[in-house]
């Protein structure tokens, strides 16, 4: 357990951490098109987790006997369709306010390549009858820095036998913190074997199986002080992963190596709250007149959803009680997960 916990705790930390260096606060000085521009930017860092949390649930078909389990060590990577990482400035559907001022029509999401030409914004608007403007520039995309360019996602987990042929797959880790980055992780899933409705295929070393399973990730990550044109002290991110998954799946079970996969259905949601008091500096119209502050209180608040059908193949080495495997899922953004399990019938 204490391996799942360092592992998700790193996770989290290295998302945020490249996050914080990327001054998302300045994108709050457009106000009410602040969340639509911090959702395009992010938006394939919560696709890419969710696919890349719903992998990893299983690498046999075939159950264990009541009460055998199994401890899995993996991880998951989610890679990002080259269309993900940029997005359109004109489908935002920004308000007059915000213009852009480089000339670019579209923007490197998170996902981009840092060499990838950012958007740059002036925001205009009144505040207590005077004319302010605020220019900022999007963040760059992080995709050099990301592990084999795509969405990290840990996939560690116990499985333990159940009668009537169940397995129960559990993930867990209490919420737990290193400075300002606090995690949290739950996961069950249900795994039912169903090789005997199928009448002589029993007799087979092919094993079938149905699989639900659901999952859950929660970060709070403690802002802190922050000066400049967006200033704020004690503030904080909450992020909310939920995931879902629907599969039927099948494994060749042999001796020493076997393969396995399955189709089905992932899908999830994510929330992402900026939570406290934000001061934001405009420069007036009026030149050597002092800059003229506005403070708002949790400024973004965005919920998004995905899913995609998927297929997975993959192949598991046993050697005695330990196993190393890999799979691949086609789906939306396309999956690779890898482990290392220590199963005991």
């Amino acid at each position: 357990m204490k391996v799942l916990k360092a592992i998700s705790l790193l996770t989290a930390i290295f998302c945020f951490s490249k996050l914080q260096s990327q001054e998302l606060e300045t994108i709050l000085l457009a106000k009410d098109d602040a969340t639509k521009l911090t959702k395009a930017y992010l938006a394939p860092s919560f696709k890419g987790l969710m696919f890349a949390m719903n992998n990893g649930w299983y690498h046999t078909a075939k159950v264990h006997k009541k009460f055998g389990f199994d401890i899995s060590i993996g991880a998951n990577a989610a890679a990002v369709p080259s269309q993900d990482e940029i997005f359109s400035i004109a489908e935002l559907g920004l308000s007059n306010n915000t213009t852009v001022t480089n000339g670019v029509t579209t923007s490197p999401t998170v996902a981009g390549n840092e060499s990838i030409t950012p958007a740059e914004f002036q925001y205009s608007t009144q505040i207590e009858g005077q004319n302010v403007t605020a220019n900022f520039t999007m963040p760059k995309g992080i995709k050099e820095d990301l592990p084999t360019s795509a969405i990290p996602a840990p996939a560690i987990q116990v499985g333990v036998g159940l009668p009537y042929k169940l397995d129960a797959i559990v993930r867990y880790v209490p919420k737990i913190g290193v400075d300002n980055v606090k995690v949290g992780l739950f996961g069950l899933g249900i795994k039912k074997e169903i090789t005997e409705w199928f009448g002589p295929l029993d007799k087979l070393p092919l094993h079938v199986s149905l699989l639900a399973a659901y999952s859950n990730m929660s970060v709070d990550y403690e802002i802190g002080n922050v000066s400049g044109d967006v200033s704020t002290q004690n503030a904080s991110t909450e992020f909310d992963l939920n995931t879902y998954t629907v599969q039927a799946i099948a494994s060749l079970n042999f001796p020493i190596f076997n393969v396995y996969g399955g189709v089905g259905y992932n899908a999830g949601n994510v929330k992402l709250n900026m939570l406290g008091t934000y001061t934001l500096s405009y420069d007036p119209a009026i030149n050597g007149a002092p800059n003229v502050e506005e403070s708002i209180t949790d400024p973004i608040s965005l919920k998004t959803n995905s899913g995609s059908m998927n297929a997975t193949i993959g192949a598991r080495l046993s050697l005695g009680f330990f196993k190393l495997y890999g799979s691949y899922t086609l789906q939306e953004y396309n999956t690779l997960n890898a482990g290392i399990a220590f199963s005991f019938r």
